[in-house]
């Protein structure tokens, strides 16, 4: 059956896949596999499959924000994927997770639009415990810069408007950094019945009282990037076994 949105048939699409918003990153995923081959490049989507140790995968960009990310996550689900792995970047929160650190996400804060028209505003959006130690213990493994896990925020804001963005506040509330997708992952992969896990690379603080000029391009986000993705990979060989 072909997916409308992804321009990927089910039948090409395995039990495991990992998920990105850039589709050069998804290409340079894909690079870390064998027997790869890409399946479409339709809008922000770009999907590739191959295998990793053994271990078949997708890869598949799914765009910036939870509205279009959540059309990729709900097709790729629909085509038989039944664990999604998200890797991708996040603004830091505290001056002890720098830029080029590593973050599991275990939960993430709702305060993106796309899930209250989900689920009702008390539902949590959390990893999967599994997926997410997985993430974990590989990302340690590599044993290069600062691996945390905790709580993220996912928030539609990128740039600052008239309202003020509520960094302070999850700051306080112990969240560890800021992006835009991770719970509208979560929700989508509890109510489709799969498991699903995020691994983030820091590329700046998001928090006001620490924040320099943004520049995500540097070298140390790069390693940290490279880093994030033999992780997530390690992780889906792990979930394997």
């Amino acid at each position: 059956m072909l997916m409308p949105i992804l321009q990927v048939n089910s039948e090409d699409i395995p039990e495991y896949a990992v998920v990105c918003g850039d589709p050069k990153r998804a290409e340079v995923i894909s690079g870390k596999l064998d027997d790869v081959r890409e399946l479409a490049f339709s809008r922000e989507y770009r999907t590739f499959v191959g295998t990793y140790q053994g271990v078949k995968l997708a890869v598949t960009s799914h765009g910036v924000g939870s509205p279009g990310a959540a059309v990729c996550f709900e097709e790729l689900i629909r085509a038989g994927a039944k664990t999604l792995i998200r890797v991708g970047t996040a603004g830091s929160y505290h001056a002890d997770i720098p830029a080029g650190s590593l973050v599991v996400s275990t939960a993430a804060v709702r305060t993106d639009g796309l899930t209250r028209q989900l689920v009702p505003d008390g539902f949590p959006a959390v990893a999967d415990s599994e997926v997410a130690e997985a993430l974990y213990e590989s990302a340690l493994s590599i044993g290069e810069g600062v691996v945390r896990k905790g709580i993220t925020v996912t928030l539609d804001v990128f740039f600052n408007g008239v309202e003020k963005v509520p960094h302070q506040k999850y700051k306080a509330a112990g969240a560890l950094g800021v992006e835009m997708e991770i719970a509208a992952l979560y929700v989508v992969a509890a109510i489709r019945g799969v498991r699903a896990g995020a691994i983030v690379a820091m590329d700046g603080f998001a928090d006001a009282d620490l924040a320099a000029e943004y520049d995500p391009n540097t070298n140390v986000v790069a390693d940290a990037v490279e880093r994030e993705i033999n992780a997530a990979l390690q992780a889906v060989v792990k979930l394997a076994k």
